[in-house]
């Protein structure tokens, strides 16, 4: 009997679309991994590097270089491509104007290769690329999502872990809005083992400066920019964790980059919000009950998404 390959597709194999194909294939998540990048002296280079992995990873696993039409054969695309350069002014932003025109450009290819499955996207600006993988590829709602805030709650998790010393996995909170400065830290949604924030706070070690930590999150990324001029772990982690929540069909609550239709108020963008993902990719956007200052907070993150969704309709093809 031959069982079906878990394939996923990779597009750009910098330092984030490369540590993807590495981490997906040293846990165990695809059988089949495809590569592609215009640059071809680098894809040759990451995928012989790659497969000269192989040997000491615990599953078996197989990379090989696919063109654009190609990535028809995979379940999962991943679309990683980016220019982390135009980010050294410290603001993601900066690499739209590149991404959207790349985007725009190759996005029609593999719709037209025949292409059918689910994206998940890192590239930045994410929630703008996103909706505009959304857009372009044609896909049911919900078949295409963001690392969006994933990377950030992760950032807020570890910030709180290392106040009160409880471990990550006791902790659950979220970061909500865009990835990138507009977003926005629900307190009352935190809570450590289903105790919640606000019974714990008179203890000094549940007493956080609040504007410190959300800015310690936003700027995480940065300070991790800023020695080596890339991410690669964190992000990478977040990626390959969305792609095994789907072919296991989890049932994951986690914060991502998803399509709101009507929820916390907003509709017609892609923003970072805790979602329930399983086989059917994003299968529901879990809605709290947010205060009224948090739910104000969260739509001005909303509405300089939706601002720059505006500006990335005027940026031509590439």
């Amino acid at each position: 009997m031959v069982f079906k390959k878990r394939i996923v597709g990779i597009v750009g194999l910098g330092h984030v679309g490369a540590h993807v194909a590495y981490s997906l294939g040293i846990q165990g998540f695809a059988d089949e991994i495809l590569l592609c990048d215009k640059n071809q002296a680098k894809l040759i280079s990451e995928r012989q590097d790659l497969m000269d992995a192989v040997k000491f990873m615990p599953h078996h696993v197989s990379y090989r270089i696919a063109t654009y039409e190609e990535l028809s054969e995979c379940d999962i695309i991943v679309n990683s491509i980016g220019d982390i350069a135009l980010c050294a002014t410290g603001n993601r932003d900066d690499e739209m104007n590149f991404t959207v025109a790349q985007v725009k450009n190759y996005i029609p290819k593999i719709k037209a290769g025949g292409f059918n499955g689910y994206y998940v996207n890192i590239t930045n600006p994410c929630d703008v690329i996103t909706n505009l993988i959304a857009k372009l590829s044609g896909l049911p709602k919900g078949h295409v999502m963001g690392t969006g805030t994933g990377l950030d709650t992760s950032r807020l998790v570890s910030a709180i872990a290392q106040q009160t010393g409880i471990d990550h996995k006791s902790i659950t909170a979220y970061m909500m809005g865009e990835h990138g400065a507009a977003q926005m830290v629900p307190w009352s949604l935190i809570n450590f083992g289903g105790k919640p924030l606000a019974e714990l706070e008179k203890n000094p070690k549940f007493n956080f400066d609040k504007a410190e930590i959300r800015e310690r999150t936003i700027n995480g990324g940065w300070v991790t920019y800023s020695g080596k001029h890339c991410t690669e772990y964190g992000i990478c982690s977040v990626a390959a964790l969305m792609v095994n929540t789907i072919y296991h069909d989890e049932k994951r609550i986690m914060a991502s980059s998803v399509q709101l239709t009507g929820e916390y108020g907003e509709q017609g963008i892609f923003a970072g919000c805790p979602a329930l993902i399983g086989g059917n990719g994003v299968e529901e956007v879990i809605e709290y009950n947010l205060p009224p200052e948090e739910l104000k907070e969260f739509k001005a993150c909303c509405e300089k998404i939706r601002l720059n969704i505006a500006k990335a309709e005027k940026i031509p093809q590439a």
